[in-house]
């Protein structure tokens, strides 16, 4: 083939040598707009597992890497005047000069040709000039040719918050380095890491807002360095930084990191009559990810490889080849991209956590991107990990020196000890009969208090018989369903260890419905009830009843029942109480925009449509001294609708109300909802809510292993974590999940055989 690179970057280059291993009659042409052996740019890093694609892939330009960079295994989190170091991460830093030198000597020993100095401003005269079967867009982040055929690869730009300047110095850093400095006009990070002899690459970061504060925009480019120079005096030991892009001035040196995702990564064109040529897209002008997880070059170099074997295994047929090549690379940069905005947005968020101790402030930093999980920091580093397991547990009061993992530590609130941070979340069962609660209530909740969460919630819990979801659900309305609930309470408190809360709620619009295992939110077929809400508006457009706009009168009569509610509880021998607020219920359909269509002093801006649930809250708060929580849907999942930045403002003005916590859910409250499923996906809700709005969450969603709970709970991105499916599907989940880790946890004593047989059988594995 005939193939020709627009771009002499790591992509280009690399695809181009490789083409030419494969087979040596291609003709390959890289063109590029700079001189030779002329770059821009310091030193790039990307880790031991992409060294290894490399030496598989060419073993010869691999080693000549490997003699050249810099590498090191430990990350220095420079925060509040402490040092946390761990180790076992595995990078490599190279100069992005040495890189690209080493690729274009390769180059022209395997023959590929270089063309510098030559600007492409019409790809299809190029390849024309060169008679291409194949032209490779390799020109970067600001793509010329994506830009030309941008209905067709259908970019989406998105620049980010942070304004960064790439520096050098020759202050010499032996660790991958994270430093963090605060003045006057707010947060400035710096990632640096050696890359060569002498020098390291200095990346300052901070957001828009801080570096217009600080004037940045209006200083020279000299005045600029200055001013990072005299913030990281302290980390420099006398050393300049050095900006070694000198055709730049003043703030432009400064930029905001975009991140580009394009929808199609291939485009068929004809330079020539009756011959279709594809543009394909490669690196930086298919897809970026951002610096701090160091993936860019990564990710340029695994595309040439990618496409190179597609090729190769599509038999000749070209179509076939990119088609495979487009399929597998794209699945693969999104898992980097998803990674890549999770660790930039904790980037773009520093203050959020500048009120966490230096030790949890690192581990926070070390899993930001939610690629590195406690268990994985453990294979990495288990000195360095035992050390914070033992630190976390002592600030909760734990004073054997016995191995405590995040998930086993107590946590207190107004009295109540918790012996774990594993909560059984609220899950509607349809098994009551007016609102009583009866032995499958008792056996199901009973079995997962015994297989060891720290506190079992009951269901949504209706506080009056219009209040209910269906007909099958419980209440707490009068004094014989008091009496059920004492029967499971009393069971939970004489036979476990674990606390019980009831969730208190009023079905809103959503009630009088079929159950859930029939047509879930549709009418029954008869004896429905009449609906109230915060405006006249059906869940079901159609299909819904239609409910009444609840009044101020109605209001009044509501909180009421809240109380007795509340009281009821207390009688009832409940540890904890939660309001539901969430899921389109009576008192989310306040909070919503969506549902909330109101003209009086409850509709509106968002203080007047928390004016309703504020009040039960407060009035709940009045008689209940125990721990309260409120569950939120903390985004519709809707445009117009609610969103996590609301979520917060909602967490603070519920806190001044009395609550202790906030159960951060999200969705239900409208059909329309077009939620974005994956593993832990509401926990960055629940990390926004705790850490900005300064109140304790629970953090729910997707969350299925002791990993995943011990990660959350140790990063501070929530206080207790709520399961529901994996508890339905196995009730001793924490236990199980106590005895493949091999943590001590305390079994009910009849189970103790169980126990030991479990163990053993894990053992023998």
């Amino acid at each position: 083939m005939n193939i020709v690179c627009i771009g002499g970057g790591p992509a280009g280059l690399y695809f181009g040598l490789l083409m030419k291993l494969q087979n040596p009659q291609n003709r390959v042409v890289v063109v590029e707009r700079n001189r030779p052996y002329d770059t821009f740019g310091w030193g790039v890093v990307f880790s031991d597992a992409t060294l290894s694609n490399l030496r598989q892939a060419d073993p010869v330009s691999a080693e000549t890497i490997s003699a050249e960079f810099s590498h090191w295994d430990d990350i220095d989190v420079h925060f509040k005047g402490v040092c946390n170091r761990s180790g076992g991460h595995g990078f490599i830093g190279i100069g992005r000069k040495k890189l690209l030198n080493i690729l274009q000597d390769r180059c022209v020993e395997l023959g590929v040709e270089l063309v510098f100095e030559t600007q492409v401003t019409d790809d299809q005269a190029i390849a024309r000039e060169y008679q291409a079967d194949l032209l490779i867009a390799s020109d970067g982040i600001n793509s010329t040719v994506r830009t030309r055929y941008e209905n067709v690869f259908k970019p989406d730009i998105d620049p980010r918050r942070c304004r960064f300047v790439w520096l050098g110095t020759k202050k010499i850093f032996d660790a991958f380095t994270f430093l963090f400095a605060k003045n006057e006009h707010g947060w400035f990070q710096v990632h640096a890491y050696q890359f060569q002899e002498g020098l390291s690459t200095f990346i300052v970061e901070t957001t828009e807002e801080t570096w217009l504060k600080a004037g940045i925009d209006q200083m020279s480019q000299e005045d600029g360095i200055a001013y990072c120079e005299k913030l990281f005096a302290p980390w420099l030991d006398g050393e300049k930084l050095i900006a070694n892009a000198a055709h730049l001035r003043g703030a432009a040196i400064w930029i905001r990191f975009p991140r580009v995702i394009c929808g199609n990564w291939v485009h068929w064109t004809q330079p020539t009559q009756g011959k279709d040529v594809p543009v394909v897209l490669m690196g930086d002008a298919a897809h970026t990810a951002h610096f701090s997880i160091g993936s860019g070059t990564k990710l340029a170099l695994e595309d040439a490889i990618e496409l190179c074997e597609s090729l190769k295994t599509s038999g000749g047929d070209l179509r076939k080849g990119l088609e495979h090549y487009q399929k597998v690379r794209s699945v693969e940069v999104l898992k980097i991209q998803n990674a890549a905005r999770n660790s930039t947005e904790w980037f773009e968020n520093v203050c959020r956590y500048e009120n966490l101790a230096p030790e949890q402030f690192a581990y926070s930093l070390l899993t930001r991107s939610q690629r590195i999980s406690h268990e994985n920091l453990r294979v990495r580093d288990a000195v360095w990990l035992e050390n914070y397991e033992q630190w976390f547990a002592e600030q909760t009061g734990v004073t054997s020196k016995a191995k405590v993992p995040p998930m086993l530590t107590p946590y207190h609130v107004r009295g109540i000890t918790l012996n774990n941070r594993v909560v059984a979340s609220p899950t509607l069962l349809y098994c009551a009969n007016q609102g009583i609660p009866d032995d499958f209530h008792l056996v199901h909740l009973g079995s997962r208090a015994l297989g060891g969460v720290g506190l079992v919630m009951t269901e949504m819990t209706a506080i009056a018989p219009d209040a209910r979801v269906t007909k099958g659900c419980v209440g707490i309305w009068n004094d014989e369903q008091v009496t059920a609930w004492q029967r499971v309470t009393d069971f939970i408190h004489q036979k476990t260890d674990a606390k019980i809360g009831i969730q208190l709620g009023h079905a809103g619009r959503r009630g009088s419905t079929q159950r859930g295992w029939e047509k879930e939110n549709h009418p029954m077929d008869a004896d429905n009830w009449p609906l109230v809400s915060a405006s006249a508006l059906p869940y079901l457009p159609n299909i819904s009843q239609t409910p009444v706009e609840l009044s101020e009168a109605q209001m009044t009569t509501v909180i009421d029942q809240f109380v007795a509610a509340a009281k009821r509880a207390e009688t009832a021998g409940f540890d904890w109480l939660e309001l539901q607020a969430g899921h389109g219920y009576l008192l989310s359909s306040f909070i919503s925009p969506l549902t909330n269509q109101r003209t009086d002093n409850y509709g509106g801006t968002l203080e007047n449509r928390l004016r309703f649930p504020l009040a039960v809250i407060s009035a709940v708060r009045q008689v209940w001294s125990k721990p309260l929580s409120v569950r939120i849907s903390s985004t519709d999942w809707v445009d117009g609708g609610t969103t996590v930045d609301d979520a917060v403002e909602i967490g603070r003005a519920m806190k001044q109300a009395g609550a202790d916590m906030i159960d951060c859910s999200s969705g239900e409250v409208s059909p329309q909802q077009q939620p974005v499923y994956g593993r832990m996906y509401q926990t960055p809700m629940a990390d926004r809510i705790r850490n900005e709005a300064g109140i304790p969450v629970i953090a729910v969603g997707a969350i299925t292993d002791a990993d995943q709970v011990n990660s959350i709970i140790a990063a501070g991105r929530a206080d207790l974590c709520a399961l529901s499916r994996p508890l339905l599907s196995d009730p001793a989940w924490v236990l199980h999940e106590c005895a493949r880790y091999g943590w001590e946890t305390r079994w009910p004593a009849p189970y103790e055989y169980g126990r030991q047989q479990l163990v053993q059988s894990l053992k023998s594995r």
